[in-house]
């Protein structure tokens, strides 16, 4: 991987996902990332099975190897150690710590002047939320995501991975990039203050601007999507095939492929949208005749693409093309999607 970072030292004081997730993806960029755990080790160690083997050969829930890799972790009780965590600090360019607003502080005092202190909370560093905990599915629930996500005649559903805590973890590596550049510039260290919920609602993005432009709250529609038609998994032959027409060329592609006739009505995406049912259940029984490779196959021109198993998807020829997955220190993990040439 890159080495862009290197001479960059950070201090990752922080645990779980959100602030481990951005402090790896600044150590594949090279920087020099020193990760500190307390005596019992990241809540994530323990979050199993499955278990497997870790980059110290010992064994450690899977969980733990997907935001911790090129970290040199190091274990210290912060309350007993104090003077070792901040003699390390004083050596950092970037703090990362994920602890409640003010405890920080309250453990270890100001940081120096000189160092950038990224603080990831779960509501911020101000507001009345301020002092409460937030876990991941606490957020997806409270944000609304999950008010939209599942089947419009089932129950809220939380998205299959901790959503929101990766979208912060990739808000806060942003931001340091940031304040590192515009130390670089002036000499100034910038703190930061980045939350799951800031993140969450800001990642809520058309379906949001939708409700503030309609006044109305977008519902649970499963796979499709409120803006286009037809947008969402079909059920095919041998499994679930998703087809999504971006652009009015695109639907007199589908049309052609799928020898649909189609009404005057439906040159329009909002004339799609107005006969949302008629549609998708033409498409739909249409799609059922045919097997998932058939389909992509026949639809060229068309987005879509089978909806494939995790296994699937990291085997698939493009996963393997690129390298999706690769060995550290013996252990297979997923590499980093940033790529410079």
């Amino acid at each position: 991987m890159s080495g862009i970072l290197e001479g960059v030292r950070i201090v990752d004081i922080s645990r779980i996902l959100a602030g481990p997730y951005a402090t790896q993806m600044l150590a594949d960029l090279g920087a020099e990332v020193i990760k500190v755990e307390a005596p019992w080790g990241d809540d994530t160690r323990q979050w199993g099975p499955p278990f497997t083997t870790g980059f110290d050969g010992k064994q450690v829930a899977a969980y733990f190897l997907s935001c911790n890799r090129r970290k040199e972790i190091l274990t210290i009780d912060l309350k007993q150690e104090t003077d070792e965590v901040l003699k390390l600090i004083k050596t950092a360019d970037v703090v990362v710590e994920n602890f409640r607003p003010g405890t920080l502080e309250r453990l270890l005092g100001p940081m120096p002047a000189d160092v950038i202190l990224c603080s990831i909370s779960a509501y911020g560093q101000d507001g009345p939320r301020r002092d409460e905990p937030g876990y991941d599915i606490a957020l997806q629930a409270r944000s609304g995501i999950m008010s939209i996500t599942g089947e419009n005649d089932g129950p809220p559903a939380k998205v299959g991975v901790a959503w929101i805590d990766v979208i912060t973890g990739l808000n806060a590596s942003n931001a340091i990039l940031a304040a590192l550049i515009h130390k670089m510039k002036t000499g100034e260290a910038r703190n930061i203050d980045i939350s799951l919920w800031d993140s969450a609602i800001a990642a809520l993005v058309n379906q949001a601007h939708n409700a503030l432009a309609s006044g109305i709250d977008p519902q649970r529609m499963g796979s499709a999507h409120p803006n286009l038609v037809p947008y969402r998994a079909f059920r095919a032959s041998d499994g679930w095939f998703v087809i999504g027409v971006g652009s009015d060329n695109q639907w007199s592609l589908l049309c052609k492929h799928l020898d649909i006739d189609s009404h005057s009505d439906w040159h329009t995406n909002a004339g799609r949208i107005a006969d949302r049912d008629n549609i998708e259940s033409i498409v739909g029984k249409i799609v059922a005749n045919y097997d998932r490779q058939t389909l992509e196959s026949l639809l060229e021109g068309v987005p879509c693409a089978p909806v494939n198993t995790i296994t699937e998807a990291l085997n698939d020829q493009q996963s393997v093309a690129r390298g999706v997955v690769t060995n550290y220190n013996g252990v297979q993990v997923l590499a980093s999607p940033l790529r410079f040439y």
